[in-house]
């Protein structure tokens, strides 16, 4: 490591203003940083909100992702594997077969290795072409407005392709995370200045702009003519009866089901959340506040009943290990930028957010999930509840102390 901290002082000349690269100092400063931590101090005065830097925040952030992202290679081969030993089919096309065929894995649903190889075949392409199209953006944004590069892209760059289908054309995933960076994020000033969660802007883009690779009972699992329902979109269409004669419960827990590629497995954000809390990177009263909206509202619609909408019938507790319910709570309504601030404020972003997403899950059968809206909804409302929040506490100090 010492040898590479004494080349990178060595160029450092290079890169600063003056030097023949200056125009590239944000992609020196990334990398730099990226490394080892910043040597700059602050020279005035500062205000301090928190003891937490935006490295160990972001890299924390993706250390919890880890779980969720095994699960992701996983479970997208195990769904492949196993529809193509249904469907009585050989080997994979193309040059994924090929890498398959020339390691010797084969194709077998039971078997771990063969499994993680197999999703890993479809979830890494996404992953390089996410992070090679964002951090293209964000450099260029960085070179043209002359600031240094952060890590805020980083946690970006995880987060998209784990909400993605498999099966989603590699073009669509470079146009919604340009969509994501550049109109979610950069044309507001850049990390720490946006007010949506960027990795949800860009898969409501994708999902809006080329819903038939984002939607349907096609795209979940990679196996060409497969068809199979996620689990909201099964009860939805069909009824909780046909849901719970092909599952249980404990594999929808697991995440052994249909769904997007990182967030099907409630244990695995379990993980992740128990980091997050621990490390104070996420919030623990966000992350309550929506599981307690979501259960009082799943609750209160379950004991109703309805003769006319399936989704009435699912139980509160089925609905915390379906669809990306969990991954949202965990990693998306928690997101420090765009949700609530205060900590009053958090208990109401966050309970908004349980309300909405059963609310749009079982009200609107036709869009069963409700979890990348309703966290879209809590991001708009967030600086609103924040307002409120310091006004009432204003109000009440004048009352108290004249």
């Amino acid at each position: 490591m010492k040898q590479l901290r004494t080349i990178l002082n060595k160029v450092h000349p290079h890169f600063n203003e003056g030097g023949k690269l200056e125009k590239l100092y944000p992609v020196y400063e990334a990398l730099d940083t990226f490394l080892y931590s910043p040597g700059e101090v602050t020279k005035g005065a500062t205000h301090v909100r928190d003891g937490l830097d935006l490295k160990r925040m972001m890299i924390t952030v993706a250390i919890a992702l880890f779980p969720c992202g095994l699960m992701a290679m996983y479970n997208t081969g195990y769904q492949a594997n196993l529809a193509m030993e249904n469907m009585g089919v050989l080997s994979e096309p193309g040059w994924r077969g090929l890498v398959i065929q020339t390691l010797g894995v084969g194709y077998d649903y039971e078997n771990i290795v063969s499994n993680l190889l197999h999703g890993a075949l479809y979830f890494i392409p996404i992953f390089l072409v996410c992070n090679m199209v964002g951090g293209f953006w964000e450099a260029l944004f960085c070179i043209i407005r002359k600031h240094e590069m952060n890590e805020g892209f980083l946690v970006t760059g995880i987060l998209f392709p784990l909400i993605l289908p498999p099966t989603i054309p590699l073009w669509q995933v470079a146009i919604g995370i340009s969509f994501g960076v550049v109109i979610g994020k950069e044309i507001f000033g850049g990390t720490g200045k946006n007010f949506l969660n960027p990795a949800l802007t860009a898969r409501a883009f994708v999902f809006f702009a080329y819903p038939a690779q984002m939607s349907g009972d096609f795209v979940w699992t990679a196996v060409d003519g497969f068809s199979g329902a996620t689990p909201l979109g099964l009860v939805a269409a069909e009824s909780m009866q046909v849901l719970t004669a092909q599952m249980t419960w404990m594999e929808a827990f697991l995440g052994q089901v249909q769904g997007s590629m990182g967030e099907t497995s409630t244990l695995a954000c379990l993980f992740g959340a128990a980091l997050l809390v621990y490390t104070g990177v996420g919030s623990w009263r966000i992350m309550l506040a929506v599981l307690i909206g979501a259960l009082a509202t799943s609750g209160l619609i379950y004991t109703v009943g309805s003769d006319t909408n399936s989704m009435f019938a699912v139980s509160p507790a089925w609905h915390l290990v379906l669809g990306g319910f969990a991954f949202g709570l965990v990693f998306m309504a928690t997101d420090p930028v765009s949700a609530a601030m205060t900590d009053t404020g958090k208990w109401i972003y966050g309970f908004l957010i349980g309300f909405l997403v059963i609310l749009v899950r079982v009200i609107n059968p036709a869009f069963p999930e409700g979890m990348m809206l309703a966290i879209l909804f809590g991001n708009v409302f967030a600086p609103v509840i924040d307002n409120l929040v310091v006004n009432a506490h204003i109000k009440k100090r004048k009352l108290r102390y004249g």
